[in-house]
């Protein structure tokens, strides 16, 4: 039996290149004859970059940037030849800093601009910048920073990126702002706008850190951060599904620099040529940390299971855990859901674990695929 093994990673446990071989060694000691093909899988969140270089052979590129607080961080991102891609959880990643230790009020994006400003000066001429797992609410304010743009207030003092400063912002000097002459893509799985209760901040402020007593005060500021870089950039960064991805840089990518949307899943199958693969097979697997309601929304379980689907191949997704709403993924075309978690245990255990569960869960589920093919 043919099958593809294109997963995500399982955070804080397994990268996906980690999951896919385990899943493969689980399948192989159950049934040595069968042949596997691995795809290490990512949908523009942590891990993009990382999944990126291995699956296209590309470099990954050592760097200093700023992380979410502006302390200096090494950081990478992938490249081969005139591409980059980057992750924005490199740099102002949420799982960066432990829940008690964040502060979304002054965290910003300078570190992404960073990133994409030392790719551009080493030559690339196209940005792929996934977009997930972001810790910032800034709006984007810190890569325009980046880029030349300095912002003040009504009293003509230089502000500093933060959400505190996006409500102080009287006017926008963009006479030292350079436009690269880069293609850009943002990698995003969600259409959220930048403003309203279905913006950045309603929708993904309370895991960022925020107070939904917060919520509306912090919405008004960015409304005036909006017609500020409106003003001065000519673009309406509300405009755009997804301008409110990672605390508003979908909307400055997008606005600003131009850049194409396109959901992380999609993007990584396109450039993993495995559409071939997945066309001469018998199975595919695919799976995640874990598979709940939010998987609906272009993460790698759903994007796989499409793409699987429209070949007409069958889907079984083992992830590590399963929650609220994972029977979606029936609706999807998956035919099977398991989840590696046998039995209770701590989520250090879990982790600690990880690797020889989804391995065991891969051993079990080829047993009885293979048991009823022989009864069949």
């Amino acid at each position: 039996m043919k099958i593809v093994i294109a997963c995500d990673s399982f955070k804080g446990c397994m990268t996906s290149q980690e999951v896919c071989r385990n899943i493969e060694k689980g399948i192989h000691r159950a049934n040595p004859k069968h042949h596997c093909v691995l795809y290490p899988m990512a949908d523009g969140g942590e891990g993009t970059a990382e999944c990126f270089a291995q699956v296209m052979q590309g470099d990954m590129i050592t760097m200093e940037s700023l992380d979410a607080y502006g302390k200096k961080i090494t950081v990478q991102y992938a490249r081969k030849e005139k591409l980059a891609v980057m992750d924005v959880a490199t740099c102002i990643g949420l799982n960066m800093y432990p829940r008690e230790a964040r502060n979304p009020m002054i965290a910003h994006s300078r570190g992404v601009g960073k990133m994409m400003k030392h790719a551009i000066a080493h030559g690339c001429t196209k940005l792929v910048i996934g977009l997930g797992g972001s810790c910032t609410n800034d709006g984007g304010m810190g890569i325009l920073y980046e880029f030349g743009a300095r912002f003040y207030d009504s009293h003509h003092k230089l502000l500093e990126p933060s959400v505190y400063a996006l409500s102080r912002i009287a006017y926008i000097d963009k006479r030292h702002f350079h436009l690269p002459h880069v293609e850009c893509v943002a990698a995003c799985d969600v259409e959220n706008h930048l403003l309203g209760k279905s913006g950045a901040t309603f929708i993904f402020g309370k895991q960022k850190g925020l107070f939904v007593n917060q919520f509306k005060e912090i919405d008004q500021w960015m409304t005036q951060y909006r017609d500020k870089v409106q003003q001065t950039f000519h673009v309406d960064m509300n405009e755009m599904p997804g301008g409110g991805a990672a605390g508003g840089i979908g909307g400055v990518l997008m606005g600003v620099f131009h850049a194409k949307m396109q959901p992380g899943i999609q993007w990584m199958i396109e450039e993993s040529k495995m559409k071939e693969a997945v066309k001469n097979c018998d199975l595919v697997i695919t799976g995640e940390g874990q598979t709940d309601a939010q998987t609906m929304f272009g993460k790698v379980p759903f994007g796989i299971s499409q793409l699987a689907q429209s070949y007409g191949k069958p889907t079984i997704c083992l992830s590590g855990a399963l929650g609220n709403g994972y029977e979606a993924l029936y609706q999807a075309g998956v035919i099977g859901i398991f989840s590696s978690a046998d039995r209770a245990m701590t989520f250090q255990q879990a982790l600690h674990r990880g690797p020889e569960k989804i391995e065991a869960l891969a051993f079990n589920v080829t047993k009885c695929i293979d048991g009823l093919k022989g009864m069949l």
